[in-house]
């Protein structure tokens, strides 16, 4: 028994160190940005998918093209516009005249990451054929439903600042988004590191494969069996549970929002080498992954409350009941 735990101990610090390569890597076109770069790597774990809410030029399109680098997956980026229709999306059935059938020509989505750029710019219908390719992993047209490549992420962005011509992601869709993050402006030394960087030539151009898909997908199930303690468990549910019940918040988390913060926290102790889940995880991927999952009051609305600061309230208030030794048990 000693020596399965010394194994499994052993794997799971070889899978941290080798996506530790990937987040190193991406790291030399995002400066900066350890956190949010970990965390972008702890949503691909999970198979989850990334909503980038950011102001324009802050490496939001460079960042999904190093991690699809890194990884040697294909990429696609598609220009979310208000004109762009659901099958310039998810492909579209053309009729052969040769053949006197209809062949499906793949659109966009068939990519394994795929760059939804100003995803708010499109109108509802078009957004809605994103649902289906999140949530199943899978498009259908006209009756029949094509599987998506594996491994597969989406990474949405949108302005938070402008909002003329745009239109709110409705919240099933938010739900579906595993992680929401900002990369926000770069410190002073850290902006004129990218002058030097680009200086000659984009670093982008620069970036290696140095894991493989199907290491990912190893990564991906190891996730499964990092050990949550029943004690953090019902510390993830209390959280969840505080969200519902805040005054200023008029509809809380869902259970999927339990699941994304307790699969979150397993992955980010993955990523940490560890093989059991901390309070402390669970903690830091608390506001990544419940902050727009939140639907405020009017009057918090009103006054510029954010979501994240509802986040932080309900981990002020809600005790941590756990031992040192319990998250191993």
């Amino acid at each position: 028994m000693a020596q399965l735990v010394e194994k499994s101990s052993m794997d799971k610090s070889a899978l941290a160190n080798r996506i530790g390569t990937v987040a190193a890597n991406v790291e030399k076109v995002i400066f900066g940005k350890h956190h949010e770069v970990e965390l972008a790597l702890v949503a691909l774990v999970c198979r989850g998918h990334i909503l980038v809410e950011d102001v324009p030029g802050t490496g939001k399109t460079v960042l999904a093209k190093a991690i699809a680098r890194s990884l040697g997956c294909s990429f696609r980026r598609i220009q979310f516009t208000p004109d762009l229709l659901p099958s310039d999306v998810t492909g579209v059935s053309i009729f052969n005249q040769r053949t006197s059938t209809f062949e499906f020509r793949p659109g966009p989505i068939m990519s394994q990451i795929v760059l939804a750029d100003e995803i708010n710019r499109a109108t509802p219908k078009t957004q809605s054929a994103l649902l289906e390719s999140m949530e199943e992993h899978q498009v259908t047209v006209d009756g029949t439903t094509y599987q998506l490549p594996e491994p597969f992420l989406v990474m949405a962005t949108q302005n938070p600042i402008e909002y003329e011509g745009t239109f709110p992601l409705p919240e099933a869709q938010l739900d579906r988004f595993f992680i929401r993050l900002q990369l926000g402006y770069p410190k002073d030394r850290e902006e004129v590191a990218i002058l030097d960087a680009q200086r000659v030539i984009h670093p982008l151009e620069t970036i290696e494969q140095v894991l493989s898909a199907e290491e990912l997908l190893q990564a991906q199930s190891a996730v499964k069996d990092i050990h949550i303690a029943e004690q953090v468990k019902s510390y993830v549910v209390a959280i969840v549970n505080a969200t519902r019940s805040h005054p200023d918040v008029y509809l809380g988390a869902s259970p999927r929002g339990s699941l994304a913060l307790a699969r979150a926290s397993a992955a980010f102790a993955l990523l940490q080498g560890r093989d059991f889940v901390l309070p402390d995880d669970v903690k830091q991927l608390a506001a990544p992954t419940l902050s727009h999952r939140l639907i405020l009051q009017p009057q918090a609305r009103l006054k510029d409350l954010a979501a994240t600061t509802v986040i932080a309230e309900v981990l002020a208030s809600v005790p941590v009941e756990l031992s040192p030794t319990a998250a191993r048990a």
